[in-house]
Formats: structure tokens, sequence, C-alpha cells
């Protein structure tokens, strides 16, 4: 069977509503409206001896009305990523988040309830609960960081003017940005997205250039970006620490993510710990690239001298190919993505930067955004994020209250989807020189992963601490340039304007404290990799089975159940073993010669 040509198009948002104009998109929300007065009117039967039947319709009915306004919500979402300088989006985005909080505001109720129920009566009902007992296990875990109704009611609707506002501000700012750079003799202007690939030049000066660029532009909203950040890190710790008494601000993604403290500080310290493996990989790399030392500007460094550009329709042959050869279902999961045009590759300005793959129901194949570019790690995020897809819908059979794995699992299948795409290359290449630097691009993309992003936790950390402290824009960027010097240490020399770098890093402003979880996801995978390499076929059922699990149990009960101990910090350090591994080989193939300038 003959694969249509796809492209990399703008997406169809036409299964959700055909536009803001839809007629059915008004039919929905008061649909919602009478669903949730209807629900309200169950406040007077809710006790400690509700019948079994009476709850299980009302988790039913709680589930379906999230799903609509999911869908609605959802939709603008997409809209405003499609064009972040659509006005119509901004205020639409806007208005919808607001009416999604005030619906939440009148189920809070049923929440609180559950939450404040006595343990007893509480089992007898989650006897019942089939698929969303760990939603509402998971409930209970807040229940001693929760205020009262009215106080919550308040916390909703103060988000959406303060919190999101804020972040909306943040991506309406920095996606308008445009750079300059010249390249081939001629200056262009060019987006955020067309921007990063010349950070992977093998022109050092394009590379030096591309993020002297992007942190000039950013550097000079550094104290107006810097003081957005600075209030949601105050609002996080009025919020958190001082009315719901968390212990520190991390601890607050940590139960969400329902990860033990102790196991995140294992992660974070083993991730230091094994920082060596990092600085001796850029030390061999300066000299594969023939200087003395590397800059922060050549960390991404290909080794070849040209990198090829690679057809979308190529890209999605290679990881259609590389996804069959494991299970030619997940293939199909794939495809399908392309297949109903839920899929935007387009480079365009005012677009969302960076990738994401975005579930709204289970019912509803999800919606991939990237701008493709045509480099091979474009072709990678491809993966990435089509093996996002695949995890959704191989999830879909739970409901909307469980279909979404949390955080540290949610990077296991993209991020396995990229290890069967760069693996099936490397088998297939017999030019040792293309080999290496597949390795190369596979050793890059893992420390992008895993310390990078655990120092971007750190870093976090500190940052919050520090704001809470009353430190200044200017004292974060200093925190923010230590930060980077302990991480890379005399391996690379780090030039002084990286210090803004950490107000272009979006994931600080939307999800705090989100980016541990790349950690976490990427040494999961490479231990689940590593038993993939030793048992072949037998594996395959566990990994589906952890995967179909979604967010239906803790993470830390589905990864048991594939054999894995997640509170062994030998479990964290065989990940860096496999790493290490991989630097020995890549240090065999040095006395190859590189073309690279």
């Amino acid at each position: 069977m003959t694969m249509p040509a796809y492209q990399p198009g703008r997406w169809d948002l036409s299964d959700l509503f055909q536009s803001f104009e839809d007629p059915k998109m008004a039919d929905t929300r008061a649909h919602v409206e009478t669903r949730v007065s209807d629900f309200e009117r169950s406040r007077d039967r809710l006790s400690e001896t509700v019948d079994a039947e009476v709850f299980r319709d009302l988790v039913e009915a709680y589930a379906e009305i999230v799903a609509d306004v999911e869908r609605l919500t959802g939709f603008v979402s997409l809209k405003f990523a499609e064009d972040t300088q659509d006005q119509q989006a901004q205020a639409r985005t806007a208005d919808a988040y607001q009416w999604a909080a005030e619906i939440d505001n009148r189920m809070l109720f049923f929440r609180l309830w559950w939450k404040a129920l006595p343990a007893e009566a509480a089992e007898r009902l989650m006897g019942i609960a089939g698929d969303v007992r760990y939603w509402l296990e998971a409930l209970r875990l807040q229940t001693p960081y929760t205020l009262s109704e009215p106080e919550e009611r308040i916390i909703n609707l103060k988000d959406v003017t303060g919190a999101h506002a804020l972040v909306t501000l943040y991506d309406t700012l920095t996606n308008r940005y445009t750079f300059r750079v010249k390249v081939d003799g001629v200056e262009r202007e060019v987006t955020r997205g067309e921007l990063d690939p010349f950070v992977h030049s093998p022109n050092p000066d394009l590379r030096a250039a591309a993020y002297q660029e992007l942190l000039r532009v950013f550097g000079r909203d550094e104290v107006l970006l810097g003081q957005i950040y600075q209030n949601l890190a105050r609002d996080w710790h009025s919020e958190n620490i001082g009315l719901r008494k968390f212990a520190n601000p991390m601890a607050v993604r940590n139960l969400s993510n329902d990860i033990p403290d102790e196991i995140v500080d294992t992660l974070l310290e083993t991730c230091r710990s094994n920082g060596e493996i990092y600085r001796r990989y850029f030390r061999l790399k300066a000299r594969w690239l023939g200087v003395d030392r590397l800059r922060r500007y050549d960390i991404y460094a290909p080794l070849l001298a040209s990198q090829p550009t690679i057809p979308f329709g190529e890209a999605v042959r290679m990881v259609l190919d590389s996804f069959a050869a494991f299970d030619p279902r997940m293939a199909d999961m794939a495809e399908r993505v392309l297949r109903e045009r839920h899929y935007d590759g387009e480079i365009r300005k005012g677009k969302r930067s960076g990738a994401f793959c975005a579930t709204i129901t289970p019912k509803l194949t999800p919606w991939v955004l990237q701008s493709y570019e045509g480099q091979p790690r474009h072709v990678a995020t491809l993966a990435h994020e089509l093996g996002h897809a695949i995890h959704s819908q191989l999830a879909s059979g739970h409901t909307i209250l469980t279909q979404h794995a949390t955080l540290p699992l949610a990077e296991t299948a993209s991020t396995f989807g990229e290890m069967l795409l760069v693996d099936r290359l490397i088998q297939a290449e017999k030019d040792p020189e293309v080999r290496r630097d597949l390795l190369v691009s596979r050793m890059d993309d893992s420390y992008a992963t895993i310390q990078r992003q655990a120092y971007f936790a750190l870093f976090e950390r500190e940052a919050h601490e520090r704001t809470h402290a009353g430190a200044t824009v200017d004292e974060l960027s200093e925190a923010y340039q230590k930060n980077l010097r302990e991480q890379f240490g005399d391996s690379l020399d780090v030039s002084d304007e990286f210090r803004v770098e950490w107000v272009a890093i979006p994931h600080f402003f939307h999800t705090p404290f989100y980016v541990y979880a790349y950690a976490f996801g990427q040494l999961l995978v490479l231990a689940l990799y590593h038993q993939y390499r030793q048992e072949g076929e037998a594996f395959k059922p566990r990994y589906v089975r952890l995967l179909e699990a979604g967010g239906s149990d803790s993470p830390e009960r589905i990864l048991t159940a594939a054999g894995l101990d997640i509170r062994d910090p030998g479990f964290w350090q065989g990940g860096f073993d496999v790493l290490r591994a991989d630097l020995d080989e890549l240090e065999k193939l040095g006395s190859i010669a590189t073309s690279a300038g």
C-alpha cells in the first residue's frame, strides 16, 4: 500500500469546531450550563452513606462535563497556538478560560466533599469506582492542602486574570519576536522556529550569531519578562506555601505527579553527580571539531560539514517505518494524526514556538504542532510528538479523568519513539562517519533531555526561593549563570550573555517544575530500552500495558508492574551507565577523520 504524500501544512480543527463562529460552540456551552445546573442539584444527596449508584452517576456526569469543557478550551488554545498575534484568538482564549473557571467553581463542591469524606466511606465508594478509582485516590492525596470552598473558588477565578493571564502575556510578547541573522551573506528576518536550526549549523560563526541574536532579543526585555516570572513565582508561593502549606515550591508539582519528594531529590542528585559524563563528552567533541575547548554556542554542533535536508514525506516514512518495526499498530496510530490532518508543521510568523502534542478527549485523535524545517533533529521531534499521540491513543480506553499519564510518565512513549527512530537509522547506516554523527546526535539529545532539564529544575528551585526572599531580576540572571558554570565546569566556555537565557525558557513560565519530567522520562526510557534489547519480543506486551495504563494508576505502581524500582538510586544510575557505554563507543570512533569545520 502506497503511503499518501503528506505535507507539513496547517492542521484541521473541525473535529472540535469549524471556527469561532460555529453555532456548535454556543450550543456546547449551553449544554454544559444545563448539565452543571443538574449537577449542582446533587449537592444535597452527598453524604457518608450516599448510594453507590448515585455516586457512580455523579462521577460519570462530572467526566462528561469536563470533556465538553476541554473541547471548548482545547479549540481556543489550539487556535491561539496557530497564531499568538490573532486578537480574536487572544480574546476568545481569555473568555473561554474565564468561563471554564466559573464552571469548575460550580462543581468544586463535589471534589471538596470527596476529599473530606472519612476514609472508610471513601474506600467503600472507591471499591465500585472502576476506571476512575485512581483519580479519586489522587484527589484525596490533596486533602491536607485543600482550602475551604469559598477560598478555592476565589483561587480559580484569580488564576484566570492572574497566573494564566501572565502566561498568555508572556506568550504574546515572545511569539511576536523576530530575529535578524546573516546567512550566506544575506541578512534574514526569521521567527524563533526558523532561528533554532542555526544553533545546529556546522558553521561555527552562524551558530554563535544565532545564539547571540536570540539572547539579544530576549535580553532587551529581560527585566519585563523577569518581572512576569517573579510575579508567577510569588503567586505560586502565596497560594501553595502560604495558603496550602506545602513544604516547598517543588513539592506542589511532585504531588500532582504523585512522585514522592525523596524520589525527585534522588533523581536530581544522580544527574548532578553524573555531570562528568557530559563534561567528558564535550571535551571529546571539542577534539573532533578541532578546537581546544567548546563554546556554549557549540554544544549541538554537528560533526559533518553539511546536514542533509530531509523532505517531509521522507521524514514521515522514516518515523512510521521505525514504529512499524516495533509494532504496526503504533505506526497506524501515528499515521492517523497525519491522515486526519491533526498535524501542523507549517512555518509562519506568530505561530507558537516549539512543539507539542495536545490530547483533548479520549475520543479524539490528538493534535501535534511543530515547525518542520527538514533537519534531522526535526525528524526526531516528529517521532517524539507522534510518540505522545500513540501514548494517548493507547490510553484512550480510559475516561478523560484517567487517560492522561502524569508528567514523569508522559514523556515515556515520546522518548522511546525517538530511540526507535535513531536506533533504526544507526543499524541501517554503513558509513562509519555518518554512524558516528547519529551517535553524537543521540548524545546531544540525551544532554538536552536529561542534564539540561535537571539543571533547569535546580535553577527553578533556587529561583523560587530567591524570588520569595526579594531577589531582583538581575540576581536571578546571575544565579542562572552560576548554574551553567556548575553544569559545564571547565569543559566549555560560557559567555556572560547566557545569563539571560532563562527568560527564553517557556516551561519556567507555563508549568513550574515541569522540566524534571524530561530527565525522569529519558532515564526511564533508557532503562526500558535496555530491557527491550535484552528481551526482544517478550518486552513488547509489558511496554504496551505501561502505555495503556495512561493515568489510571500511580506512576510508581505502573512502573513496579513493569519491573522497575524508582526508589532505588541504582535505577537512575543505570540510565547513566547506558549513556557511558554510548560514550565509550564514541571514543572508539575517535580516530575517524571529520570533515566538520
